[in-house]
């Protein structure tokens, strides 16, 4: 799988239908990974986070979601840029699930109970690159914050 998923990224052979799941898992895995990376370190709690969010949302088990946060990580690290991965979800997903990719990008930034402005930043510009209103963005975020019990301040 994680060969499939490289060569979808580096312009490799043209993907089949189970590519294309691999490729959105994986584009949502590397965009999770970034924010929690944002501030300068992903700490355990974000970590713990993002593998659930990627358990739940994508039906994984415990070590499908470990790998898909490895291979994002090292993606993320090689990348740079956004792009590749705003453009996967985008495409991939329907406004709702663009929505709900927002919110667990809120719950990763806030999953170590504060929100850092370069998190914040992120999240906004991911939003406005998948296309996600302002006001769906902070729907979200007020979500992401309810499930996590963080008080805005």
């Amino acid at each position: 799988m994680l060969n499939r998923i490289k060569a979808l990224l580096t312009g490799g052979a043209a993907p089949d239908q189970g590519d294309h799941a691999a490729e959105v898992r994986l584009a949502a895995a590397a965009l999770l990974v970034e924010a929690a990376q944002m501030d300068g370190q992903m700490s355990g709690l974000e970590r713990d986070r993002i593998l659930d969010l990627l358990r739940s949302r994508f039906d994984l088990s415990a070590e499908e979601a470990e790998d898909l946060c490895q291979e994002a990580a090292a993606r993320s690290a090689d990348t740079h840029h956004l792009l590749p991965f705003t453009r996967v979800i985008k495409d991939r997903f329907e406004q709702a699930e663009r929505v709900e990719m927002l919110e667990m990008l809120w719950e990763v930034a806030y999953a170590d109970g504060h929100l850092h402005d370069y998190e914040a930043n992120l999240v906004r510009r991911i939003g406005g690159l998948i296309y996600v209103s302002d006001q769906e963005s902070g729907g979200a975020r007020k979500r992401a914050m309810a499930r996590l019990g963080v008080q805005d301040g």
